[in-house]
């Protein structure tokens, strides 16, 4: 028998090393994705269920003005007062917008357009009206869930209309100009008896 010794060629040493190299460094880079991978989940996100119907579906009442609203923080209370800050603005945003459409009635049945002082006027009353909505909204409902790493804080935030209602009849009456020029119109006289309404209300309401 014939022994046939097949002989290979040794590797050269410093490619074995390269390889070597190679291979560890592949592993090592593959650890740190799978290890990443596994450390980073998905904030978890706010359930549907535990979202108010009242922000979903806003109350609507003649007597109220409201805003809902919504925010989060890593701290529970920033959480509350960025959503109430938000409603508040909200509330501001829809006392102007009726301010606004009251005083284009004026300006039809008065003919005020036409006077740039008294058109001032009222628009500075306008913007006292709608900072003091601001200032006394108030937040009627509440409620307060984990959303992922952070607190979310739902806000319902109501304010009277007919408070916005009195404080525009209280400018118009505190500035003599403008009460000439309005006390005898048919929104003024509207005006007041919604104001009157509310007054009544607030009377009702504190028995």
């Amino acid at each position: 028998m014939i022994d046939v010794l097949f002989t290979f060629p040794s590797p050269n040493s410093s490619e074995v090393s390269m390889r070597t190299l190679y291979s560890l460094f592949t592993a090592a880079l593959l650890a740190t994705v799978i290890v990443g991978c596994g450390g980073s989940e998905p904030l978890q996100k706010t359930d549907t269920g535990d979202i108010p119907d009242w922000y979903m579906n806003k109350p609507e009442d003649p007597n109220y003005l409201y805003e809902p609203a919504t925010a989060t923080s890593k701290d529970m209370q920033l959480a509350v007062d960025k959503a109430v800050q938000a409603g508040r603005t909200g509330i501001g945003r829809q006392v102007e917008t009726k301010i606004n459409a009251l005083q284009k009635r004026f300006q039809e049945e008065t003919g005020i357009g036409d006077d740039a002082q008294l058109l001032d006027q009222f628009t500075q009353a306008s913007k006292t009206i709608v900072s003091t909505s601001l200032s006394g909204s108030k937040e009627k409902y509440k409620k307060i869930v984990k959303d992922g790493n952070n607190w979310r804080a739902y806000v319902l935030v109501e304010y009277p209309l007919g408070a916005a209602q009195q404080a525009l009849k209280e400018q118009i009456k505190n500035n003599e100009q403008l009460y000439t020029r309005f006390r005898a119109s048919e929104t003024y006289k509207e005006l007041d008896s919604e104001v009157e309404k509310y007054e009544q209300f607030k009377k009702n309401n504190a028995q």
